[in-house]
């Protein structure tokens, strides 16, 4: 529906309308001064919309059919894997002896919770190859954070000081934002022709001040690196630590375990990874898995089971790094992640990673003679390709990814990681079907073609959705924060 077609919630209103009755007051009416402060009484009634139960009704109907997700088709975001959460998950985390909890009940009236937690933990040591988990870290990136936090007290343990911590120039976001808030000075080292880290630069950094190093494998280009067991040699010689940032989980699961490779601390997205669906700023978790020499700098509380098989939390941690939140991590987000490794089981996970990888790399061939590949290499869960080719028609990747919501697909990630120009990330996920790849295949190779032909156009896209396309750098500098009513229209509100 155009613009102009749509009207407003505000637009439908009309005095008089109700979208409810209320029974009538069988109280004493109180006299509003008498309860609300002169100081806190608006001097006019609130602008709200008079509208009818249907009107209501079709209105939020109507705006929920203007959201996209993984349920309403494709959604290849790279680095965010945005794929299929079964439902029996959402079952299981909304059972009432789960859902029902209040934070403060009684742990002898929450052993079921607890049992969870204690398996959950576990089975992430499991996966991570890795000593002892901690469910505490509410996202990746406060769980980036809880990790450099141990990092610096293990330091401290040590007697050393060090300021810096190293970072890929493919890094995520929140690795050199994670490492500020933690104290550190974020260093970046360079990548290689092979789209890893670059070895002769990384030696060059290393000395008394590198108190460890961020690292996503596979890394944001989608390239596992070759050179990951000499990484981790030459960090720990340096005396620093290897962070695993696990927001590319999703490519080996089952297959390589980080531990095994040489980190030290690994952060799990149970969001991305094990099945909570997300967007929109939430819901999340983020739990840390560290190595038998970090786990006495763990926050508190831990699940503990005792020798009578009553789970407890434990507090006596003199070494602790102490609370990173109040209560015990988001517990539906652990609930889904529990069921969904249960569900799954060893092999399951595993091939989990191998079909992500194998839907990245049949999508890559797809389309590989329609944009510029960066690095020649097979692909792991992800890829990025370059839309610098489409620049001598006028075509930019942003054009290529506004088009493709005129196709019915969400767009890849665009512009990230920064080190390639023009740069389009792809993740498909597990959960896409061949014929899912196949139509976004056949889109891309469509959009291709309109951008020889039509570049105009592209430049314009979208061209079905509700609204054109925003000025997002006006959007970003000037966000509107409160709600326009019609009749303040061109009136610079």
């Amino acid at each position: 529906m155009a613009d102009a077609e749509r009207r407003t919630i505000y637009e439908k209103s009309c005095c008089g309308r109700r979208a409810f009755s209320l029974p009538a007051l069988d109280v004493a009416e109180v006299p509003l001064e008498e309860l609300v402060p002169a100081g806190l009484r608006r001097a006019a009634p609130a602008r709200l919309p008079e509208v009818s139960e249907v009107d209501l009704l079709r209105h939020f109907t109507e705006l929920s059919t203007l959201n996209f997700g993984v349920e309403t088709g494709s959604y290849p975001l790279g680095s965010c894997t945005m794929k299929y959460n079964p439902k029996v998950n959402e079952v299981a985390c909304r059972l009432e002896g789960f859902a029902g909890l209040h934070p403060y009940q009684p742990e002898a009236l929450a052993q079921g919770a607890l049992e969870l937690m204690y398996e959950l933990e576990l089975w992430l040591a499991e996966i991570a190859g890795l000593a002892r988990t901690t469910l505490q870290p509410a996202a990746g990136a406060h769980g980036e954070l809880t990790g450099l936090l141990i990092m610096r007290a293990y330091h401290e343990a040590q007697g050393r000081a060090p300021k810096c911590i190293l970072i890929p120039d493919t890094a995520h976001g929140t690795n050199p934002a994670s490492v500020v808030i933690a104290g550190y000075e974020p260093v970046a080292v360079p990548s290689d022709a092979r789209g890893g880290v670059d070895l002769e630069a990384l030696e060059a950094l290393l000395d008394s001040d590198i108190a460890g190093l961020m690292l996503t494998n596979p890394n944001t280009l989608g390239l596992f690196d070759e050179n990951i067991t000499e990484i981790a040699r030459l960090v720990h010689e340096a005396g620093g630590l290897l962070y695993y940032d696990g927001a590319n989980s999703n490519a080996v699961l089952g297959i390589s375990r980080p531990g095994d490779m040489g980190f030290d601390i690994v952060h799990f997205n149970p969001h991305k990874t094990f099945s909570t669906p997300h967007g929109g700023g939430g819901p999340g978790a983020g739990p840390i898995v560290v190595r038998d020499i970090l786990e006495p700098f763990l926050p508190v509380p831990l699940v503990e089971k005792a020798e009578n098989g009553r789970f407890f939390f434990e507090y006596d941690r003199p070494r602790s790094i102490g609370k990173m939140r109040t209560f015990a991590g988001n517990f539906g987000v652990l609930v889904r992640a529990y069921t969904y490794i249960r569900g799954l089981g060893p092999d399951g996970l595993r091939r989990v990673s191998e079909m992500a990888v194998l839907n990245a790399n049949y999508m890559l061939e797809g389309i590989r003679d329609l944009f510029e590949v960066p690095f020649e290499r097979r692909c792991m869960h992800e890829f990025v390709v370059s839309a610098s080719p489409l620049k001598e028609h006028g075509v930019r990747a942003l054009d290529v990814a506004k088009r493709m919501l005129d196709y019915g697909l969400h767009p890849p990630t665009t512009y990230f990681p920064q080190i390639v120009d023009e740069a389009l990330m792809f993740e498909p996920t597990e959960t896409e079907s061949r014929d899912d790849l196949d139509t976004m295949i056949a889109a891309l190779r469509a959009i291709v073609g309109e951008a020889e032909t039509q570049p105009g156009m592209l430049r314009e896209a979208p061209m079905t959705m509700p609204v054109r396309r925003l000025d997002e750098a006006e959007a970003a500098r000037h966000p509107v924060l409160r709600q326009r009513y019609p009749e303040d229209e061109g009136d610079g509100a």
